[in-house]
Parts: C-alpha cells; structure tokens; sequence
C-alpha cells in the first residue's frame, strides 16, 4: 500500500514592495540588538547582493534590448517591461529604459480605479493625481474610505515601476471646479406689482 502522496504549494513569490519592507524590518530588528559590527555586516551585505544582481541585470537589459526596440517599444524586453517585479528591478538598478512618465501611466493603468496624473514634480518627488471617478468618469462614491483604499493601491503600484515617486497626493476635482452659478432673485422697485426677476434666468 502506497502512502499518499503530499502535495507542497510553491512558495509565493515576493513582489518588491513587500521585499524592501522585510528587509527594513530585519534590519531594524538588527539594530535593536545593539551590536554595531553585526548591522554594519548586515548592511554592506545588502550592498553587496544589489550590486551583484544590478551587475547581471544590466548585462540582461544590454543583450535583449537595442536602442532601437527601446525607441519604439518593440523587441524581447518591451515584453518584461509590463512584469512589476522585473520592472521594479530595472527602476531600482536605475536600468529602466522608459522614462518617468511613461513608467508612471504604465502603473496607473494596473490600479483597478482610474486616476489622472495632475503634476509630478521631479524635485520633491511629489505626484499630484486626482480620481476619475470623482471627475465624473467612473461610478465611484467618493467616500473616503474609497479614496484611501485606491491611494494605497496607487502607491503600491507605483513603488513597483517609479520609485522616485516619494509622495503620492490626491486632491479632489472640486477644488478645480468653478463655483456653482447662484439665482439671485431681484426685489421690484418701490411701487411697481410683480414678481422679481431671476438673474441666472433672464441673463444673455
């Protein structure tokens, strides 16, 4: 009689996010032991790994991308580049063949809620968007618990292609709205019957 047999899920892949996260906080556990020779290993030994996959990934990039298939979005690497971890990679390496914004509407489009870009300020790092729903090209409700869920998934995606984005702001459409027109009725002169007139009605 043979035994049954035991199925082992593969491991789930890390994406880049959740691996600098974890890193961070081993290094930081490092830290709280107060062994100084230990978090200085620890931290030239992330040096050391970057380097090593940096160096192979450049090698990667050189040989499945020409200059032309990067001016044209064509070629073996413009299909990885859709890929968050292997993008991820690249815009860490600072190997990424897209510039910043093309790399910022390529992580816009994966977030399920539709965003407009407002302003990125390379400086600051500072990307100002606004939600299109809320502009009145989606269904969404604008509720802020809406806003914070589809923040989140903004910055996630974009920790992945553009990390040079530092800080992710959402400003609301009714801040660029024009105010609404008020109808203003006019009292009659002293003396005179009838009903007053409305401004918003009456005007050209």
């Amino acid at each position: 009689m043979s035994a049954a047999a035991t199925v082992v899920a593969p491991p789930r892949a890390l994406d880049a996010v959740e691996a600098g996260r974890r890193v961070e906080d081993l290094l930081d556990r490092l830290s709280t032991t107060g062994d100084q020779e230990v978090c200085a290993a620890a931290e030239e030994l992330v040096r050391v790994l970057m380097d090593f996959y940096g160096a192979g990934l450049a090698r990667i990039v050189g040989r499945l991308g020409t200059p032309a298939d990067r001016g044209t979005g064509d070629g073996p690497l413009a299909a990885l580049l859709d890929d968050e971890l292997v993008s991820s990679l690249l815009a860490l390496h600072d190997l990424h063949p897209e510039d910043i914004g093309t790399r910022i509407t390529r992580a816009l489009d994966s977030v399920s809620d539709p965003v407009e870009v407002v302003g990125f300020d390379e400086e600051t790092g500072i990307l100002r968007l606004r939600s299109s729903a809320e502009a009145g090209d989606g269904g969404g409700c604008g509720c802020p618990s809406t806003g914070a869920a589809t923040q989140r998934s903004v910055e996630d995606a974009l920790a992945c292609f553009v990390p040079e984005v530092e800080q992710v702001v959402m400003e609301s459409v009714t801040t660029d709205r024009e105010p609404p027109l008020l109808q203003i009725a006019t009292r009659p002169p002293a003396g005179t019957a009838g009903a007053g007139a409305t401004v918003a009605a009456t005007a050209p």
